[in-house]
């Protein structure tokens, strides 16, 4: 799994759990369900029967928040694994419903190598510096 749509599925579900108790429950929910309706129309019904229930359970115990932002972030990450195209679309959702979140999640690695060592990794710029 690519580490930027990790990060972003991330973001994502915490943000999206944060919504639920307020004003901008509702585009939130409309959003996400959206996503799921493009994406995979035959499971869109089940995500907002879902994301109901994860409000209900958020409200009778507000202290579970990290662990249903947790559950959303598998369901997440998985949409975005079949369907990485629509990370663009959630980037968007996320900035308009939550301006100033880390949507536009970007990855960067350092790495160092001392003597002989070669690093390799498919996809990434790697500098190699000394210490």
């Amino acid at each position: 799994m690519d580490s930027e749509l990790t990060m972003l599925a991330q973001s994502a579900s915490a943000t999206l759990v944060a919504l639920m108790a307020t004003d901008a429950w509702e585009r939130t929910r409309d959003g996400v369900v959206a996503l799921w309706q493009r994406a995979r129309p035959e499971r869109a019904d089940a995500v907002a029967d879902e994301l109901h229930s994860t409000r209900e359970d958020l409200a009778a115990d507000p202290t579970a928040e990290q662990e249903l932002a947790a559950e959303w972030q598998g369901r997440i990450r998985r949409l975005l694994t079949e369907q990485p195209q629509l990370a663009v679309e959630l980037r968007k959702l996320l900035n308009d419903l939550a301006p100033g979140t880390d949507a536009d999640v970007t990855f960067s690695q350092r790495a160092s190598a001392a003597g002989n060592a070669k690093i390799y990794q498919a996809g990434r710029d790697l500098r190699i510096t000394e210490r």
